[in-house]
């Protein structure tokens, strides 16, 4: 069995292709290395290509087809909720014609198992202590909304050419499986802490009057590792005779405010740290924690790690990256 992985150069991607390769399963990256690292590819057959352009679509079926992959692993996205606000065209075209593309070219060479990398940002705001697949989607945002389009687009493609399609909604996803496949974007809130502990500043909390134990909001944190493992359980589902649903949550079912992840972060570093407290954002629900029954009981998937499992294996990355002797991380 061979998979194409698409955006398999960037953070959550490079995971699952070092997981496949341990199962001695054949993998092809696609990537146009725009935020991934060319580094992450080591050891693995590597197309440098931009899935929005018009002729992708042919290039990937040769692809395919070339390499006889029998499944694809779509992640490459824009993925950024302020970005898009601020640039919704750029995530209209390219997140959707990425994704256009990608269907087109497995239906063309024949390739029917598609496991899509979609988003909780499809929920919106959701006035519920957990959130579960059939809450009805309501995103507030450009990217949110590219993501649940995309699940629509999986169900036509089905009905079209008979794929076989799962979308798999990620919660907040942290921490490193391996050092050398860390998080290196300063973009989600453990390396963003980090970053700024690294510059001898403190943490900012946007807002600390939500209506929560400790004032500010709660988010449901899952180990890259684990989600990592929740697209092979995906793979294998596709492959399966029983498919009854499209979509699933990935995350713990278990929320952490701000402050105990900051607090988390201090401990693994051995600190006391004391964030400053900022204005809240537009916009941030004070709760997104998912239920991940669904997941667990059709595709036998469960997170491993905790919070401080999480924290721990970032921050040990992160060290091993800037530590002496050792070339940084690049951004790119």
């Amino acid at each position: 069995m061979t998979t194409l992985v698409i955006g398999g150069a960037g953070y959550i991607g490079s995971h699952v292709v070092r997981l496949l390769q341990e199962q001695g399963q054949e993998v092809v990256v696609v990537d146009d290395l725009s935020t991934g690292l060319l580094r992450r590819t080591e050891g693995v057959e590597l197309v440098e290509l931009d899935v929005t352009l018009p002729d992708a679509r042919e290039k990937l079926a040769f692809h395919l087809r070339a390499s006889g992959a029998d499944s694809v692993i779509h992640f490459a996205a824009h993925k950024q909720v302020g970005e898009s606000v601020e640039n919704p065209e750029m995530y209209w075209h390219d997140n959707i014609a990425g994704l256009a593309n990608v269907l087109a070219a497995c239906a063309s060479a024949g390739v029917r198992d598609v496991v899509f990398s979609s988003s909780a940002a499809v929920y919106g705001v959701p006035d519920v202590d957990l959130v579960t697949e059939d809450l009805a989607p309501q995103p507030i945002n450009p990217y949110g909304a590219t993501k649940y389009v995309g699940e629509w687009m999986l169900a036509d493609a089905e009905r079209a050419h008979g794929m076989r399609t799962v979308a798999l909604r990620y919660f907040n996803v942290a921490g490193a499986g391996w050092p050398e496949l860390a998080d290196t974007a300063v973009m989600n809130l453990v390396p963003i802490v980090l970053d700024r502990l690294e510059q001898g500043k403190s943490p900012v909390v946007f807002g600390d009057d939500y209506d929560t134990p400790d004032g500010t909001c709660i988010r449901d944190y899952v180990h890259v590792l684990d989600l990592a493992h929740a697209h092979i359980a995906a793979l294998d589902y596709l492959r399966g005779e029983e498919r009854p649903h499209r979509t699933f949550n990935v995350g713990t079912g278990e929320g952490s405010s701000v402050l105990e992840v900051i607090a988390a972060i201090g401990r693994a570093k051995g600190i006391e740290i004391t964030p400053e407290i900022g204005e809240r954002r537009a916009g941030d629900p004070a709760r997104l924690v998912c239920s991940a029954d669904r997941i667990a009981q059709t595709l036998g998937w469960k997170s491993e790690h905790a919070l401080d499992d999480i924290v721990r294996s970032a921050v040990e990355a992160r060290s091993a990256a800037i530590a002496p002797d050792v070339e940084a991380y690049p951004e790119a």
